[in-house]
């Protein structure tokens, strides 16, 4: 393992595509469900109908040009190869930025925000360059990263790695912003290396949907605290697989697209923001986009240990709460359908220092996927909110 920084660019055997093919044609289908809607789960129609669109239209190649214009690199750190995409801007007033994806999503999140953020020259246009030199990684066992074969790839270790790669990317400090996953490993940078950033951007703060100073909750953390209970009550069974089982149920994720599939959709329909159809705010092409990515690279099993890892301690920060207080200066975005979705006066307890406060009209679990230009105004908010702090 060295530190060197390898070029690396998107190129899927064809037999791999030819395998995935075979296997969507010969799927051996269940009955439908006794319900006529999603509480069940996916709805068979309408997973035969995104799976018949995967197996004759959907195009990969195209996905693979798309990723292709950008500067991508592997690097070796704490002996794992970790993959990112680098996109630095000539602005003289730009400030490096880590953006940080979860599950089941990926890098591709951020595709549209990565446009909108990044210097624009990198796409061929000649719009004005942007406030900041980026750096979207993959996460360990996700995409094109390496998958740990030992265990102790928590989020915290997850972030002493990101310090790692940003140093070996010649940026002594820098933005952490994410979402899912990613609000864990910013938060943890905050943790342990505070000296490092200029700032966060957690889309949004973990903490519990109540206050726990005798204060009376409000009627929005009243409507908060019903939701997390709802969601922990119906939505949180693939949590437990994950963080108990995680190499059972990857079995069935590696050998399955369709398996895989619907493990994936179900959750993209329950968490985004959209009025009874999720392709409103996410095309079809864009959530084969992600599907495809984890079956190609074989991270159905490894993307879910990662919860294995961390996730009692990360549900501890949003139910129970945490008794840390963090001063770097904070940025925060919460999205209407998020889950959890905190007040402002119960973060500032524990991120004692929030210089913007930000509550877009629309979005949900995915806010940069499914409301790029919503979150590209919060990540430019959260820019000018932490000039005043930067040296």
């Amino acid at each position: 393992m060295t530190n060197d920084l390898r070029p690396f660019q998107v190129a899927v055997p064809e037999e791999q595509l030819r395998d995935l093919r075979r296997r969507l044609t010969d799927t051996r289908w269940p009955e439908p469900a006794t319900v006529s809607d999603w509480s069940q789960g996916v709805p068979l129609h309408d997973l035969q109908a995104l799976c018949g669109y995967w197996r004759a239209e959907y195009d990969w190649r195209a996905t693979e040009r798309r990723l292709n214009r950008w500067p991508q690199y592997l690097t070796d750190i704490d002996g794992l190869t970790i993959h990112y995409f680098h996109l630095p801007s000539p602005s003289p007033s730009a400030v490096p930025m880590i953006l940080t994806h979860g599950w089941p999503g990926s890098f591709l999140e951020f595709e549209e925000v990565m446009e909108q953020l990044a210097d624009s020259r990198t796409f061929g246009t000649t719009a004005a360059s942007a406030d900041f030199h980026l750096v979207v990684p993959s996460l360990p066992g996700y995409g094109f990263s390496g998958k740990p074969t030992s265990p102790g790839w928590s989020v915290h270790r997850i972030a002493d790695a990101w310090a790692e790669l940003m140093q070996r990317l010649g940026y002594t400090r820098f933005i952490a912003a994410g979402s899912d996953w990613g609000t864990s490993i910013s938060t943890s940078l905050a943790l342990h290396h505070p000296d490092r950033l200029l700032g966060l951007h957690l889309i949004p703060p973990l903490v519990p949907p109540l206050p726990v100073d005798g204060k009376t909750p409000t009627q929005q953390e009243r409507a908060a605290a019903r939701e997390l209970d709802e969601r922990s009550q119906t939505e949180s069974g693939y949590s437990a697989m994950h963080g108990t089982r995680p190499q059972t149920i990857g079995y069935s994720l590696l050998d399955s697209p369709v398996g895989l599939c619907a493990w994936i959709l179900e959750k993209l329909w329950n968490w985004a923001d959209h009025p009874g159809n999720l392709y409103e705010v996410l095309s079809q092409d864009q959530v084969l986009d992600d599907i495809t990515l984890y079956w190609l690279t074989a991270s159905g099993a490894s993307s879910a240990r990662l919860y294995w890892e961390s996730i009692a301690e990360i549900s501890a920060w949003f139910t129970d709460g945490s008794s840390d207080k963090i001063g770097v200066p904070t940025g925060c975005t919460v999205f209407p359908r998020e889950v959890p979705r905190p007040s402002r006066r119960v973060a500032e307890r524990r991120f004692t220092n929030i210089i913007h406060w930000g509550e877009p009209p629309r979005g949900g679990h995915f806010g940069a996927w499914e409301q790029p230009e919503l979150f590209v105004q919060e990540a430019h908010a959260v820019r000018r909110a932490l000039t005043p702090h930067m040296p």
